[in-house]
């Protein structure tokens, strides 16, 4: 059974940057599509990044863009999502999720696409 673990959550200052990490137990982030979502308080869940593996870069939010990367460890178990310039905006739970198939830009933003979820950590921006 897949499981995808979130970690790397808390409270940062705004400007202040944040890494998140997400283990993949079941499978390896070497192939399909791989994103980042995150859903604020009183708000629906959002697109943050994504990436399908074999790509030239990823796909970002206007809201992240030039802000937020994301990575993975050389043994393709483990994705990052480096957020650096951080703003109380940014305050959410962040979700990593995970699909076999690279999906096509048009589905890659979509929640829906995706059939593996971690199950989130908080990340607050507040002095």
């Amino acid at each position: 059974q897949v499981q995808l673990v979130e970690s790397g959550g808390g409270l940062v200052q705004p400007g202040g940057s944040m890494r998140l990490s997400c283990a993949a137990n079941g499978r390896t982030f070497s192939s399909g599509t791989t994103a980042w979502f995150r859903r604020a308080p009183g708000k629906e869940r959002e697109f943050v990044l994504g990436i399908r593996w074999g790509s030239s870069s990823p796909t970002h939010a206007d809201a992240v863009k030039g802000r937020f990367t994301i990575s993975r460890d050389n043994t393709r178990s483990t994705v990052f999502l480096q957020m650096d310039s951080l703003r109380p905006e940014d305050t959410a739970v962040y979700y990593c999720a995970a699909d076999d198939s690279r999906l096509i830009l048009s589905r890659l933003r979509d929640g829906e696409n995706y059939h593996f979820w971690g199950q989130g950590t908080q990340v607050t921006v507040s002095s």
